[in-house]
């Protein structure tokens, strides 16, 4: 019983994770999950909105 409720939260969290994606990409937004997504115009690499490359 207790695997169900467990598959049943997993499956919900998912399900809410794809019904935000797809609202998001309806909406235009291109770089979903960046916090400077409205500023960068769609170019998002990983570090969009910053002035300097903190990858290396």
């Amino acid at each position: 019983m207790e695997n169900y409720i467990i598959i049943a939260i997993v499956l919900a969290i998912v399900v809410g994770i794809v019904c935000y994606l797809r609202k998001a990409k309806k909406r235009g937004d291109t770089c979903i999950g960046c916090p400077h997504a409205k500023q960068c115009g769609g170019k998002c690499s990983g570090n969009c909105g910053t002035d300097t490359d903190t990858n290396g």
